[in-house]
């Protein structure tokens, strides 16, 4: 049960990094004019990703200020994310898998 949960968390969490990069990748995409978010599939895509995003990258977006117009915060947000799941994931959930198997 324990190592299932470890799964399942480790598994949401590399999906987090996913939407954050696909996220990243789309502004980009509409900053340059490629897509439109007139677009109503578009719009709903990117509505869908800010709002999984948001609340994970805003507090990176208060503490570092923009560089000229460049965001790093998914950069950051990502190095920390996966920080999380290779090296807490595994303290957290070592005493549940060893209780729990």
């Amino acid at each position: 049960m324990g190592s299932f949960l470890y799964f399942v968390v480790g598994g949401l969490l590399d999906l987090l990094v996913w939407a954050i990069i696909i996220s990243a990748i789309l502004s980009w995409l509409v900053a340059f004019d490629v897509i439109n978010l007139r677009n109503r599939f578009v719009y709903r895509v990117s509505q869908a990703l800010d709002a999984v995003t948001r609340p994970v990258l805003r507090p990176f977006q208060k503490i570092i200020p923009s560089l000229g117009g460049v965001d790093i915060s998914p950069i950051l947000a990502i190095l920390v994310i996966q920080g999380a799941r290779i090296y807490l994931l595994p303290m957290i959930f070592s005493p549940l898998v060893n209780a729990l198997g």
